[in-house]
């Protein structure tokens, strides 16, 4: 076997990469709470750590207790000696004490910082594209540009991989994929679809009949019957990992029997586990359980969601298609999650207690594509994506304000006018939420890159309802109550305040300060007339905009990174976690 070492790792990009990582490592943990650092002057910093050594640092503020930090003004100070600090390893060290992290955390910690360095070095690489170039790919190729979660500080972690997987498999190594299929017996796996599409339909789409007669005969040249068997796709990395050591005595039974690739090439996207088809990009998206620990969870399919995914679609695109103000007005696009397999392990998901991941372990969902709901001339890209900075320093939302014509306050307030109103409809008319954070939610532009409205994806993990009885909510079919949480309206609305307003205005607004001149305060304010706007359009919701009070004077901290070093770490448990709380924050709607 010979060895190699990736063209882009790099020591300038090691740096490069640490010494941003080390930045959003203190302003993150600033955030949570975790680091108390103490100004010196006006925009510095100092951070006093055990062992007499020191960190010192420029940073200013932003809504919601945000901190940002400088990265070239990063030094540290040990034995006397001040110098550039760019290693977020070394800082772990130094700052373990004080963070209260024990030693299993630590080392799992340092794993998952040292993937995330090599991922981020990856996108530092020869094939870096600038903020012109990413404004002209379309949607699937600008997933492979993505820098990942902005807030949590290990965000490409993805233990269970090796190097040569993550080069393999990860959004930014931008491969191509053939995914294997595989025959699931029936009495293993359980096929469940939106009204009207059968197997047989589903499968005419996704294989053509030279795979589907390829496929048949595999079966029936084992003596098989294919009409007893649910066929699936599986992610190659997941039956090599888990599926043929743990389902080993149903693939010696024949009651999973691999069948070969498919003919079409995919690529992942931002979430990993969903892959794009390159050769139709009008079929569906394949979301496939991958048995990786990535940011806070396990990156499987949960068995109970996974089944009910077809009728939860079913229910939102019922709402999305007959309320005349999303239909008409909105024209939000909601990509439901209409066909799903799962297939539950025999014996793991009879033990009580087992670990979650134990039981997400075999299954497919199949997601409408988003290249079927675009107008001729638009355009789409994650919210995530406008956080985007290039090497040269040109962040992507001054490309795209700059081709739109517009001047940055009115592209702002066509980006709020897009996202927002849909958002609000759901949460006051029906007291329903799904998680608007950046990846999830898609910004469709106009053929002049203008905001036009909004795309959701992966929302059936995360819809949750009003644990108020609201006569919106007093028909909901039963299979859909089953699976959908309920939850208080103070819990309800965290969904936008915490998931859009912390979690990703939270950043735009100081790059958007610093790049296109609009200050943060008028960002807010814009923000907050956009509420109103909605609210004043709609005075019969009057008792639910009390209810959803999103202009509280505080909201709670959610805290993630908090939950990962000192919560649950990595301890295995029976149920996935939860972010953290740790007192609260002001809340810049809450006045003009």
């Amino acid at each position: 076997m010979s060895l190699s070492v990736p063209d882009e790792l790099t020591a300038d990009n090691w740096r490069r990469a640490g010494r941003e990582l080390l930045a959003k490592t203190l302003a993150e943990l600033s955030y949570e709470q975790l680091l108390e650092p103490v100004g010196t002057r006006p925009g510095h910093y100092r951070l006093d750590l055990p062992g007499a050594v020191s960190y010192a640092f420029s940073a200013d503020g932003g809504a919601f207790g945000h901190w940002r930090v400088d990265p070239t003004s990063i030094t540290r100070t040990a034995a006397g000696t001040e110098e550039p600090a760019d290693d977020p390893l070394q800082f772990l060290l130094d700052a373990r004490t004080v963070l209260g992290i024990s030693g299993d955390t630590a080392g799992h910690l340092a794993r998952e910082l040292t993937a995330t360095l090599t991922a981020d070095a990856r996108l530092l690489g020869p094939d870096a594209v600038t903020a012109a170039e990413l404004a002209d790919l379309g949607y699937i190729d600008l997933e492979g540009h993505q820098t990942g979660h902005p807030w949590l500080v290990p965000n490409k972690g993805r233990m269970g991989f090796s190097a040569s997987d993550a080069a393999h498999y990860a959004p930014e190594a931008r491969r191509e994929h053939r995914l294997p299929w595989i025959a699931v017996h029936h009495s293993l796996a359980e096929y469940r679809a939106v009204e009207g599409l059968s197997r047989d339909e589903l499968l005419g789409g996704e294989l053509d009949d030279d795979t589907r007669q390829r496929f048949t005969e595999e079966l029936t040249g084992r003596g098989l019957t294919p009409q007893d068997y649910i066929w699936m796709p599986v992610h190659p990395w997941q039956w090599d990992e888990v599926v043929l050591p743990t389902f080993t005595p149903q693939i010696a039974a024949q009651r999973i029997v691999p069948l070969g690739e498919g003919p079409d090439r995919y690529r992942a996207q931002q979430s990993i586990r969903t892959f794009a088809n390159l050769d139709r990009p009008e079929q569906h998206y394949v979301k496939l359980p991958l048995s990786i620990l990535n940011t806070l969870v396990w990156r499987g399919l949960p068995t109970e969601r996974t089944v009910a995914a077809p009728a939860v679609t079913s229910w939102m695109l019922g709402i999305a298609e007959t309320d005349e103000f999303l239909r008409d007005d909105t024209r939000a696009v909601l990509l439901g999650e209409v066909a799903s397999v799962t297939v539950q392990h025999p014996v793991l998901e009879r033990i009580d207690d087992v670990p979650y991941q134990y039981r997400e372990l075999l299954g497919t969902i199949w997601r409408q594509s988003l290249a079927n709901k675009l107008d001729s001339g638009e355009r789409a890209r994650t919210l995530a994506s406008l956080l985007h900075v290039d090497a040269h320093g040109r962040a992507f939302v001054t490309e795209l304000v700059e081709r739109s014509g517009l001047d940055a306050e009115t592209w702002l307030q066509r980006l709020f006018g897009a996202l927002l109103p849909a958002l609000l409809h759901f949460l006051y008319r029906y007291g329903v939420v799904f998680s608007p954070h950046g990846e999830n939610t898609i910004v469709v532009f106009d053929e002049h890159d203008v905001p036009a409205r909004l795309a959701v994806k992966d929302f059936v993990d995360d819809v949750n309802i009003s644990a108020d009885p609201l006569p919106e909510l007093a028909d909901l079919p039963a299979e859909v109550d089953a699976a959908l949480l309920r939850e208080p309206p103070e819990f309800l609305r965290q969904f936008i305040q915490s998931g859009l307003f912390v979690g990703h205005f939270r950043y735009l607004a100081p790059l958007v300060a610093d790049h296109l001149g609009v200050p943060q305060e008028r960002f807010w304010t814009m923000v907050r007339e956009e509420v109103l706007a909605y609210q004043k359009r709609f005075p019969e919701l009057a008792e639910r905009f009390a209810m959803f009070d999103l202009f509280t004077p505080e909201i709670e901290r959610l805290c993630l990174n908090r939950n990962r070093l000192l919560l649950d770490a990595y301890r295995d448990r029976p149920e996935r976690p939860h972010a953290a709380v740790h007192g609260h924050v002001p809340n810049p709607l809450h006045s003009p």
